[in-house]
Parts: structure tokens; sequence; C-alpha cells
């Protein structure tokens, strides 16, 4: 239609029904017909710009600046991902030793280790146009408009690929687990179709052609993806982007703190033994958050306290006004106290912090000095860690002869490290498959193990009663008891009943 047909059309439409009216002709079913009419036209027209206008304009922005230097960490998946995209850029080289370059690139791994961030990257190593889409676009309730996307993607990235003169292009799909889940059973769902429609369109990719595509996708539930999406000819390389180990953490907190004032007093790598098992989202947000506080106290540095502060609030949530009684602050405190106590024990020189400042939904915290990085761990280790969620339930029924809801963290991850156990072999039961032993059988296992080491716990709990008393008024008038004042406790009344 014209600039000014559509003007022209209202103008003129309701005049002739006005002229056909005074001529004296029934215009009660040419109205009716219009409107049907014109509600079919914008419900065809809402649809079409619906599908394809809206997510069109999302995609077609550039990306980013990022290359690969900008990502802290991730060694491993940063050389793997280059070897990949090797076969890009290389194609004349590859070509004389027979090899097919790769179709598909997957990236796996926890949410914010930077999947993302590294296909953004991909792109500029590369030199290719980058298409950005979510899983989530091509969910709609019509029939085919998914499919239809997922066709207008690919070929919107081929035509700016020969418009930008560039001679590849890189189609990444974020969380592609939203359409390319398993498909079960005869229903044909919308989001099969979509997923046909995307097997379709990555067989017709011939890696000869130019412009070359290359498609890559990110999700943290791999398990959930169709076979026939992760075969070798369609996604050929599937790379693990996990969480940082304590080298990369130092990276990531370092390319964060570029921009900030930074005191003196700050080891960044104390902060890296801190963050284990922490994201590179979450690393950014300790750094974030360390600024606000230092912006709080109008400081011109950010120093160690804010950062410590920042660890709390990203790993515990902001601190709470909550307020409470007496006698609930004494059941918080001896809870803590219990946890404090039996890992001072078993791991001597742990304890960093034992605190009463409610954080997030916890009323109280103890909190560890950090330790090396650790990804196996013995039979006696998990069982330590036990007696160390134990000791605060335990504490309670000591002093209160009752437990408190304050325990259900702590029973969830008993439970969790008692199933570790039991996966790993190292129970009475010995090496099992979870389908072939019965309930009761695992019931009666989890509770002799956790019946066992409650009974270690108290054990060692009362054998330190007297620290209990002596540490109680300390913490709760001052809310906060260091590791050295706690340490230093422990070993003067230990000290007094081995004299007495």
């Amino acid at each position: 239609m014209s600039k000014y047909g559509k003007e022209i059309l209202i103008g003129a439409v309701p005049v002739v029904i006005f002229f056909l009216y005074f001529l004296g002709v029934n215009i009660i079913p040419i109205v009716f017909m219009s409107v049907i009419l014109g509600t079919f036209l914008y419900m065809s027209r809402a649809r079409s710009g619906m599908g394809l206008s809206s997510d069109r304009k999302a995609r077609a922005k550039s990306p980013v600046f990022m290359t690969f230097d900008d990502i802290g960490g991730q060694e491993r998946a940063k050389r793997e991902l280059k070897e990949a995209l090797d076969f890009i850029i290389r194609h004349e080289d590859i070509k004389k030793l027979g090899i097919r370059p790769l179709k598909g690139i997957l990236l796996t791994g926890p949410p914010g280790t930077g999947k993302t961030l590294m296909a953004k990257a991909a792109a500029h190593y590369t030199n290719s146009v980058f298409m950005a889409a979510s899983g989530s676009e091509f969910v709609e309730m019509y029939v085919g408009v998914g499919a239809s996307r997922i066709r207008d993607l690919f070929k919107e990235a081929r035509a700016r690929a020969v418009k930008e003169n560039k001679e590849s292009a890189i189609v990444f799909i974020d969380e592609i687990d939203v359409i390319g889940g398993k498909r079960e059973g005869g229903q044909q769902r919308e989001y099969d179709q979509t997923l046909n429609q995307l097997l379709t369109e990555m067989d017709g990719i011939h890696t000869t052609e130019s412009p070359r595509v290359l498609i890559m996708a990110a999700t943290n539930r791999k398990e959930m993806l169709d076979s026939a999406l992760l075969r070798p000819g369609r996604f050929d390389r599937h790379i693990e982007v996990d969480l940082p180990d304590k080298k990369g953490r130092l990276h990531i907190l370092k390319i964060h703190a570029k921009n900030k004032p930074i005191a003196e007093d700050v080891d960044l790598e104390a902060v890296a033994k801190e963050t284990f098992q922490f994201s590179g989202a979450q690393l950014e947000s300790v750094m974030n958050e360390a600024a606000i506080y230092a912006m709080r106290e109008q400081s011109e540095t950010i120093k160690a306290r804010h950062l410590s502060l920042a660890v709390d609030k990203v790993m515990l949530g902001e601190k709470t006004d909550r307020e409470s009684t007496k006698e609930e602050r004494d059941r918080v405190a001896l809870h803590e106290l219990g946890h404090a106590i039996v890992a001072e024990c078993v791991r001597p020189g742990s304890v960093s912090q034992v605190s009463l400042s409610p954080r997030g939904k916890a009323l109280g915290f103890v909190r560890h000095n950090p330790q090396a990085d650790q990804y196996l761990y013995t039979k006696q280790q998990i069982e330590e860690q036990i007696m160390i969620a134990l000791g605060g339930s335990v504490a309670e029924e000591m002093f209160y002869g009752s437990r408190s809801t304050g325990s259900r963290n702590d029973f969830e991850q008993a439970l969790q490290m008692v199933r570790t156990m039991m996966d790993s072999g190292l129970t009475k039961l010995g090496i099992i498959d979870r389908n072939m032993v019965t309930k009761q059988e695992l019931m009666r296992e989890n509770a002799a193990i956790l019946d066992e080491l409650t009974q270690s716990t108290r054990e060692l709990l009362e054998r330190h009663r007297q620290v209990f008393m002596e540490s109680l008024d300390i913490l709760t008038a001052e809310e906060v008891l260091s590791g050295d004042q706690f340490r230093e406790l422990l070993k003067k009344i230990e000290a007094a009943q081995q004299t007495a």
C-alpha cells in the first residue's frame, strides 16, 4: 500500500457507505462484511508483525564489543572454543586435510559462568556477523510461528553477512533447552515443530558455501536436550563452561576492579579464596556491592571490610531489621556456637566469624576461613561436614530439649551429603544403583548414618558445654565473635578443664 493509501481508504469507505445509504441501498450486510474483513486483516498484520518485526529489531543490533581477554578464567573452555573457531578462520588450510568444519558448538554449564560472553567473543575472534536470540523468542501460541522465526533467523544471518561483506555468521541461541527439549510420545507440540525446523536448518548448513554459518547455543540443562540435536553433524562440540577455580576467580576480580578505586590493604587473592564455588556473575556482583558499601560510608576507596560485607551479602543476602526476643536470640546464638565448636574441633582454624546479624533468611551464620579449592572428598571429610551441619540442632537439643525450624537448611545439607556418600559407594550398602535398591533400605541406611553422626556430635559438644556458657553472653552482647576471639576462648577453657 502507498504512503497515503491507508488514509485515502479510511476516508473513502465511509463516503461510499453513506452514498449507498442515500440511494436507498441496504447497507447493513456491507457494514457487517467490512467489519469482519477489517478484523481479519488487522489480526493477520498483527500476527506477522509479532512474528517478525519485533525480534528482527532485537537481533539486528550489533553485539557489545567483547574479546576473550575480557572474560576472566575459563582458560580451558576458551582454548577449546578457539580451536573450534579456527575451522572458520583457516578454512583453506583445513580443506587440504579434508576436515569438515564444525556446524554447531554447544556451551553448557551453571548459570553466570559466561556462556553468552564467550559467544560474543567468538564473533569478534572470527570477524563474523553475530545474530543472537533466546529460546523463549520461538515459543508462541500460534502454530508454525516458532518454525518460521528459525527460518528467518538463518536467512537474515546469511543476508547480513553478504551485506557487511563478511565470510561467516554466528547464530547464537541462548537457553536452547526451551525449544530443544526431548520429544516424547506421539503428540506433536509447537515446540517439536520449532525443533524440527532447527534440525532441518542445521542439516542445510553447507560448510563449503560462503558465507559460512556456525550455530552456537547455551544451556545449563544439557540432560534435557533431544538426542537428535546433540549428535555429531549438528552440535559437533560440547564445551563445558564450569565454575572458575581460584586462579580464574582472581582473574575475574581483577577485571572488575580495573574501574574501581581499590584501597592498598585489599588482597584480592584472599577474596578469591573466600569465594569458592562463586560464578563469574556472582564475583562481578561482589565487586559492585563492595563499591556500594564504600559509597554508603562516603569512602573514597573500596576497603577490605567492604569486600568482606559484599561476599556475605552475595552469599546470604542483605542485612535485615528483624526484631527478635531475647529467648530467640539466645537460641540462635547457641545454634551458631554449635556449628562453630564442631567446625573448630574437626578442622582447627576454620572459623572466621560467628555472627547474630540476620542476613536474608538466616538469623545468624558462621563464616569459615577460606580453604583450598577441593573437588574430591573422602568419607571422613564428608562425615565431618555433616557433623558441622548437625552441630546447630544438637546444641539446641542440649539446652532446650528440642529443635527449631532454624535447622531446616542444615538438615537439607546433611541429607544431600548422605546422598553423595551413597552414590559414591562410601556407605555400608557398598556400590549401588538406586533403581536396584528399595526405598526402605535407603531410608534405613540414611537414618543409621545420621543417628551415628548425631551421637558423635552430641558427645563432642557435651565435652565443650562450658564454651557455650562462656561465649553466649559475649555473642549476644556484641552480635559478632571473631574467629581469633573464639579460638582463644576455646583454648582457655580446654586448658582450664585439663588442669582441673
